[in-house]
């Protein structure tokens, strides 16, 4: 089977390709990891410029779309690519691409087609007839969970064929370790020790997760939280919180932005990490976390679901619950999931291997489903 990842996003214009893949690791990455599951993979990369090569046995074809101005004629162009030689299915990263998708289908109607969500909006009402008949060429859709199709299939977007496919966006490639050698290189300790990666806005909702922590740090002295983050709209309320209560001014660590390579040295270190995000397409600090071992605290919204298995490893709690998230901290450090199961559980579902062979089954069915309507 021969399936073409197409990425509309364009790369930065003057960026090398070698330069691209350490800024976009995903762009072979996911490739990558299809390939290993079975199909043979090309991608075509929108770029400033015309390049082709292979890397680690994946086609790249990089296409200067600039002169290219609308969504139809970009469409038509990758169309006229793959006319010589068609994969038997096109797999289109992010949903924003519906037009281009449709300009595709019209040239190469035998084509199966797959759209990826990226984080992608439901489109303006006034644009939804527009897109229904853009997506009535499409095959599937591909989400990190299943009920993050809901706001799509609520504007009635998709038709009654679609197929929606539970996928994570992503994977990673960070490692257990030791917990011991990393607390050492951090100068970091607790017990429990609770880690925070993300920004620090309303979406994440770290006052809720503080509330949470304080009330696990009444009952547990020894408890630490270090906060890493980067954007932080709410780091005066965060300071504030933090210094206006007996159980956290001395347990709180606002660590800041740091280096990505840092970040896999505080997810080894830490015992649980936490999340209070009240939406995520996916949740890649929750994916770096599971991949060292660290039990995952996280709400209960459609994308963590999945990756934890329903809560098989970890504990989910409703979103924006300060108190709920108190009582799942405590569950945790009563009975705390073994680091080994957390990464078996990342392994068997969430690893790169594990999406390649998902996506693989994905890829058969789409060609064959349309095969048989043909």
């Amino acid at each position: 089977m021969r399936v073409t990842q197409l990425n509309l996003h364009p790369a930065p214009a003057g960026i090398s390709p070698g330069e691209l893949f350490l800024q976009w690791p995903s762009l072979a990455d996911i490739p990558e990891a299809v390939a290993a599951g079975g199909p043979r993979v090309s991608v075509v990369q929108a770029a400033s410029s015309e390049s082709r090569f292979q890397r680690h046995g994946i086609d790249y074809h990089f296409v200067d779309l600039d002169g290219f101005a609308t969504p139809r004629a970009r469409g038509k162009r990758i169309a006229d690519l793959l006319r010589g030689h068609p994969p038997d299915v096109l797999h289109i990263h992010s949903l924003a691409c519906a037009e281009e998708a449709f300009a595709i289908a019209q040239a190469l109607p035998s084509l199966p087609i797959v759209l990826q969500d990226h984080a992608d909006r439901v489109p303006s009402w006034w644009r939804r007839s527009t897109w229904r008949r853009w997506l009535r060429h499409v095959d599937a859709v591909s989400f990190t969970a299943a009920a993050l199709a809901h706001r799509f299939e609520v504007a009635g977007l998709f038709p009654p064929t679609m197929r929606v496919l539970s996928i994570p966006e992503s994977s990673c490639r960070f490692t257990p370790g030791s917990r011991d050698a990393a607390r050492a290189a951090l100068g970091v300790a607790g017990a429990p020790m609770v880690l925070w990666v993300g920004h620090l806005n309303e979406n994440k909702d770290p006052l809720s997760m503080l509330e949470g922590f304080a009330r696990l740090a009444a009952v547990n002295p020894g408890a630490r939280l270090y906060c890493v983050f980067g954007n932080a709209p709410l780091l005066d309320a965060v300071r504030a919180r933090i210094a206006a209560d007996d159980h956290l001014r001395d347990r709180v660590e606002l660590i800041g932005k740091v280096p990505h390579a840092q970040v896999e040295t505080f997810m080894r270190a830490t015992d649980i990490y936490i999340s209070a995000s009240h939406s995520e397409s996916c949740g890649f600090a929750l994916l770096e976390a599971m991949a060292c071992g660290a039990v995952p605290v996280v709400t209960d919204i459609p994308s963590f679901r999945e990756l934890t298995g329903n809560g098989a490893v970890g504990r989910l709690y409703p979103a924006g619950d300060g108190a709920r998230c108190g009582d799942a901290l405590l569950a945790v450090t009563r009975h705390q999931p073994p680091r080994e199961l957390v990464r078996e559980h990342f392994q068997a579902r969430l690893s790169f291997p594990a999406l390649g062979r998902r996506w693989a089954s994905a890829y058969a069915q789409l060609e064959s489903a349309r095969r048989l309507r043909a």
